[in-house]
């Protein structure tokens, strides 16, 4: 058999991970059959496999205390009324909308991300404590109380928010991991590239991401105002018929 030729079957390990994750199946189980279907496409034995799986466990088994521990100071400053006075700062700022706080925490999230600062950010310790209650308090501010719906819409944008400027700011630091992989596998494939190189083209993505992502809140913005002109109109109109 030529040995130039590539082996591209391990490449089912990516759809084995995509299936999973569509169909909700457990993420740790997704993980580790990916990781072994990968292997035995690749031919790797395994016994060799195992070791490896028992040396990243032993490598990592540190890994959960460090995630709880933030948690449980982020629970007792919300115990304490972080959320709120999150929400009484943003309504200070009479200029502050969602969509204008949420583009300026996007191009925040980016620039740190771009320089390995990936843990400034995050849904545990920013979006729930911080991010989504501004955006809640700067709506309030502006329309008085929110409807269910609309208050679950900005907290998912709040989110969105965090994982486009983590997703497409890492991809220009360059000792990203995901970086590191993408240049070994075209190294093992006959084509050097240095991670530079690969993180310089990652501009151009992460621009275009902002852009596309800030329009999204500045119509965002739009979105909010349509809806809170028409629920005085729904309010009226619910209690009417429940007097009629």
């Amino acid at each position: 058999m030529d040995s130039s030729i590539v082996n591209l079957w391990p490449l089912l390990g990516v759809a084995v991970i995509i299936v999973g994750f569509v169909l909700r199946f457990n993420p740790f189980v997704v993980v580790v059959v990916t990781a072994l279907v990968t292997a035995a496409l690749a031919g790797f034995p395994l016994q060799k496999v195992l070791a490896e799986l028992g040396t990243g466990f032993v490598k990592t088994r540190n890994l959960p205390l460090i995630l709880v521990l933030p948690l449980a100071v982020i629970g007792l400053l919300e115990r304490h009324g972080l959320r709120q006075h999150a929400q009484n700062w943003i309504g200070h700022i009479k200029s502050a909308t969602t969509g204008r706080l949420l583009i300026v925490y996007l191009g925040a999230r980016q620039l740190t991300a771009a320089i390995g600062l990936t843990s400034l950010g995050g849904h545990p310790q920013m979006v729930r404590p911080l991010l989504a209650p501004m955006a809640e308090g700067a709506t309030e501010t502006r329309y008085g109380k929110l409807p269910e719906a609309l208050r679950y819409r900005l907290r998912a944008f709040s989110a969105a928010t965090d994982n486009v400027g983590l997703f497409f700011g890492e991809d220009i630091f360059v000792a990203f991991g995901a970086i590191v992989l993408m240049t070994t596998f075209l190294h093992e494939a006959g084509i050097d590239v240095e991670p530079i190189h690969v993180a310089v083209w990652g501009i151009p993505t992460a621009i275009c991401a902002f852009l596309i992502h800030a329009y999204r809140l500045r119509r965002l913005d739009q979105y909010i105002a349509k809806e809170m002109a028409n629920a005085p109109a729904a309010a009226s109109t619910t209690r009417e018929g429940g007097a009629a």
